[in-house]
């Protein structure tokens, strides 16, 4: 019996040591975060159930893909294409500005980088996989028909070879080859922002700088130091809402008129789709301390502040981080 034990204990091990991998990419694939961790618990209880069956023709990471990829077509069948503000409508002037919230199902959702980011000593590869997980890139990647998705995931950010793909997904090089070059064209067309921010981990001193500058100004609710922080066309959205802002004067404008509660707040540095981010804390209106507000994601490009996602379901988002669901007064 106690052998029996030790097996099912080291299958366990190898197969929890490819969770984190697995998870980013049923994230790419999917666009949400509680989906892709569903998708991987499906994908580990099927080996698990099924390890009698490897027959060790290829690998035990590859045969693990090959499941997740099926688990995440079969959820893909059902149509849902998740997106940001951005892409469904064109910016909001604030003399317009209406909280209007859409379903969740609508929504790209932000991700912790410890769930989905492994550990790798490349630093080449590890700017390659925090890239792949921007909101921007994942957005585009929605665009693609769930195939093409794999087959670029696959190809472009795992560095997989058009054989394995192939293998994976039961078609030939060529058809793989195909597909790549289709989702090639087609990310290109929508990728937009994607390519063009700047790498946000590891900080260098004047990323870091800019984010101190930035919890200072916000912290301060000094709209002034906060303008000279935002590049002249930063966004700035608030899922669940549809409502986005483009520009330093609506949003600031905002800021000091439908957002005015959030005067006084705290910001908590944590990392979300392999760039900064803050836990956003407002002031507690029935009593003393801070209540949770938002997650912010934040994009920097060339010295400035181009984006501000304000994640607003709160109880969904502060457990998946980590985060205390309240702040002390004295809190710095």
């Amino acid at each position: 019996m106690s052998d029996l034990t030790a097996t099912a204990t080291d299958i366990d091990s190898r197969l929890e040591g490819h969770r984190v991998e697995l998870t980013g990419y049923c994230y790419r694939m999917l666009g949400s975060a509680f989906e892709a961790e569903d998708a991987v618990q499906d994908t580990l209880v099927r080996a698990w159930r099924n390890i009698d069956k490897f027959e060790g023709r290829s690998s035990l990471r590859s045969w693990l893909y090959r499941i997740a990829t099926n688990v995440c077509l079969d959820m893909l069948n059902a149509g849902n294409k998740r997106a940001r503000p951005v892409d469904l409508s064109g910016p909001t002037p604030l003399a317009q500005a209406a909280l209007n919230p859409l379903p969740e199902n609508t929504w790209l959702e932000p991700m912790p980088d410890g769930r989905i980011l492994p550990s790798v000593e490349d630093p080449a590869e590890a700017a390659v996989a925090r890239e792949s997980v921007r909101l921007a890139f994942v957005a585009a990647l929605q665009h693609l028909p769930p195939k093409q998705r794999a087959v670029l995931i696959l190809r472009e950010v795992l560095a997989w070879r058009a054989s394995e793909v192939a293998e994976l997904l039961d078609t030939s090089v060529a058809s793989v080859n195909s597909a790549l070059q289709r989702a090639r064209a087609t990310l290109t067309d929508h990728q937009g922002d994607a390519a063009t921010a700047d790498a946000a981990n590891p900080l260098d001193e004047e990323q870091a700088k800019l984010l101190e500058r930035y919890v200072a100004a916000f912290e301060g609710y000094d709209m002034k130091a906060l303008t000279a922080l935002l590049h002249e066309d930063a966004v700035m959205t608030m899922p669940p809402f549809d409502l986005w802002l483009q520009g330093h004067d609506d949003i600031t404008g905002f800021m000091t008129s439908i957002g005015a509660a959030c005067e006084n707040s705290r910001l908590v540095a944590t990392s979300a789709n392999g760039t900064p981010a803050f836990a956003h804390y407002k002031p507690n209106p029935e009593g003393p301390g801070f209540v949770p507000w938002a997650v912010q994601v934040i994009d920097i490009q060339d010295g400035a502040i181009t984006g501000m996602h304000c994640f607003l379901d709160t109880a969904r988002w502060f457990p998946l981080f980590g985060l205390p669901d309240h702040l002390e007064a004295d809190a710095v």
